[in-house]
């Protein structure tokens, strides 16, 4: 029996053994990436009524809108609400979209928190996300016969997910990066390409580029952007290289709105309003440093989008292209994390029932709670030690007996007090 309870007691050799603090970091970890992702959503309340929000947690539900069918986007709240125990594709968020829930999209499901909807929303963007299909390869994720590790990488512009090594380029070693462009959004974005010679962070690795990139310097670059603030001033950003390899065919020209006309201008007054675009817009003084254009995706650093032109040449190019949202810097997925983060934080504050419980006590009541919480923190902590030296495993009885005996030593203080009346 003896040597039964000690065999107990011993951790198994093939068991992974993890400590108390490797679980509670992982689970904080867990905890801080939900909040990321799902705390700028509203779990409550369909976002249908907002009309096309900027950017939101969505997902696909494979039970209701399956493949071969229409693509169909739904909500957070309506993920728990009216697809509870459905199939369903996570599509982390996109921006501006309307809840489908409940629309001709689904024959036979009524959206639980708004029965009438418009029968389509007709500004929403679908790709094979909505299937759960990513990539180039157009594979599920995670992929039961994907053996290769890699990272899934959103495309800034189309939103689509894909495998870092399809993506034909590669970070150099020790370079963060903030937002990532597919090569289909490259080539159809050229214009894009001048900024990138300048200031993306990555190189290419397609097998038929051949020869280094020149790294362009683009430090006296001098014309007017607009600031994060709104207000216009004078800038000379510090460009960053594009180290790639050269292809073997010739460049194509980046398709640009405001590219200066090589032939004489009919009328004299157009003229002078084509070389004062040219003199104010950044683009066209980046593209005379020298332009490059690869079969890749690029990797751009952190706060590009702020150094884009916005002369109002380049303004219709985006217009024209729907990437407007690249001058808004709340559209940004970063911007989106950190205000669930901070909503999430306020919250807790708000519904902290220590805290809440301290608002209605007196000084000397306040004092003496956070004196028993201390001790309740201190004597757990000690107890939860002698676990972790021992090796043995925490069960749902130790905490309860620790509770028990934390009670008990409570009533015998009580029951030790003296009173004395005067």
């Amino acid at each position: 029996m003896a040597a039964n309870e000690e065999k107990q007691k011993r951790p198994l050799a093939d068991d992974p053994i993890v400590s108390l603090a490797e679980v509670l970091e992982e689970n904080e970890l867990l905890e801080n990436e939900a909040c990321a992702v799902l705390g700028g959503s509203d779990s409550d309340k369909c976002s249908y009524s907002e009309g096309y929000v900027k950017r939101q947690a969505l997902y696909a539900c494979n039970t209701c809108t399956p493949k071969g069918g229409q693509p169909a986007g739904i909500c957070l709240a309506c993920s728990y609400k009216c697809h509870e125990g459905h199939e369903l594709f996570e599509l982390y968020t996109k921006r501006n979209f309307r809840c489908d829930c409940g629309n001709s999209k689904f024959s036979d499901l009524q959206c639980k928190f708004f029965s009438e909807k418009e029968k389509t929303n007709c500004t929403n963007k679908y790709n094979d996300n909505f299937f759960g299909l990513y990539c180039t390869c157009k594979r599920p994720y995670p992929d039961p016969e994907d053996e290769t590790p890699d990272e899934m990488i959103q495309c800034v512009v189309c939103e689509d997910w894909f495998h870092g090594r399809h993506l034909g380029a590669v970070l150099p070693d020790n370079v963060e990066y903030q937002e990532m462009a597919c090569q289909s959004c490259m080539k159809r974005c050229s214009f894009l390409w001048t900024y990138a010679t300048h200031w993306s962070v990555n190189k290419a690795t397609d097998a038929d580029n051949s020869g280094p990139l020149p790294k362009m310097e683009d430090d006296n670059v001098d014309v007017c952007t607009v600031q994060e603030n709104g207000d216009s001033q004078n800038q000379k950003p510090k460009g960053r290289a594009l180290k790639t390899e050269a292809t073997g065919s010739k460049p194509s020209e980046p398709s640009t709105s405001c590219k200066a006309e090589k032939s004489e201008a009919a009328n004299g007054d157009e003229a002078s309003c084509s070389v004062a675009e040219d003199a104010g817009c950044k683009l066209q003084q980046l593209k005379k440093k020298g332009s490059i254009q690869r079969e890749c995706a690029t990797y751009w650093p952190r706060n590009w989008r702020n150094r884009l032109c916005t002369c109002p040449s380049c303004m219709n190019l985006y217009k024209e292209l729907e990437i407007s949202f690249l001058l808004d810097e709340f559209d940004t997925v970063l911007a989106y994390e950190n205000k669930g983060k901070s909503d999430e934080e306020t919250d807790s504050e708000r519904c902290d029932p220590l805290m809440t419980a301290l608002s209605n006590m007196n000084r000397i009541q306040q004092v003496e709670l956070i004196y028993e919480y201390n001790d309740l923190k201190s004597e757990l902590k000690d107890y939860l030690k002698r676990f972790a030296d021992e090796g043995k495993v925490v069960t749902s009885e130790d905490i309860q007996q620790f509770f028990e005996e934390l009670q008990s030593k409570k009533r015998r203080r009580v029951d030790g007090m003296q009173y004395f009346c005067s």
